[in-house]
């Protein structure tokens, strides 16, 4: 490959990440991504990270730096990305919805801790999250756990409001749900641009809340929401 080609390819890569695109609906994974176990997985981070280090000219002798790549490679697989694993993702209790509740319910400000897939630098901020019932509800926290597992691993914040809301109409077994993610990126704020102070909003829905009406409705409980 030329010179010229190669650094076409390079601005290529910086395009794809400042733009924060993506291609796939799906964290595109590995086919053997989960063959390892996580103590293989953080047994070989901890090696590589610490090579990272070595790079940067870091002494990793020193008392303070020598324990990072372990604790990288732990915080990676074990606290920041185990949101990519099966085994992790919760088991989201269903109930009939006997009482017949069919008005929209909403569960906001809840916490997203994520990180962007393109820098892997913190994606923060809430989801705000509604659904009209029909025959099924689901427990409020669980809500809470689903947006958690799909926000811990690297995400686009286009892709993280689709995954979530694909899951809630799959298991609610109705359209009419609607996901809004407002957050911060570090990677504008710390990096490129260096905006210290816009953040992203994403508006995915489907069913009842293609009507207008509805979506102010839900815009406007959470523009007035209480603390």
């Amino acid at each position: 490959m030329t010179n010229a080609a190669q650094n076409m390819d390079k601005k290529q890569i910086e395009l794809i990440g400042d733009n924060h695109i993506s291609s796939n609906i799906e964290t595109p994974l590995l086919p053997n991504a989960f063959d390892k176990s996580d103590d293989e997985k953080i047994k070989n981070i901890e090696l590589y990270f610490g090579k990272i280090m070595t790079e940067l000219g870091l002494d990793l002798t020193d008392d303070s730096l020598s324990g990072t790549p372990y604790r990288v490679a732990k915080m990676y697989v074990k606290e920041l990305f185990y949101g990519l694993a099966p085994k992790n993702k919760p088991k989201l209790s269903i109930f009939e919805n006997k009482y017949g509740y069919k008005k929209m319910l909403v569960e906001q400000n809840i916490t997203i801790d994520s990180a962007c897939e393109h820098h892997f630098l913190p994606i923060t901020g809430h989801a705000h999250i509604a659904y009209i019932p029909k025959d099924k509800v689901i427990g409020l926290s669980k809500i809470n756990r689903l947006v958690d597992y799909y926000a811990h691993r690297p995400q686009v914040q286009e892709r993280l409001s689709l995954q979530i809301l694909k899951n809630l109409q799959n298991v609610l077994k109705t359209d009419d749900v609607i996901v809004m993610i407002c957050a911060k990126h570090l990677c504008v704020s710390s990096r490129g641009i260096k905006d210290k102070d816009s953040y992203t909003t994403t508006l995915e829905y489907g069913g009842s809340f293609s009507d207008k009406l509805n979506r102010d409705e839900f815009i406007n409980i959470i523009n007035n929401q209480t603390p």
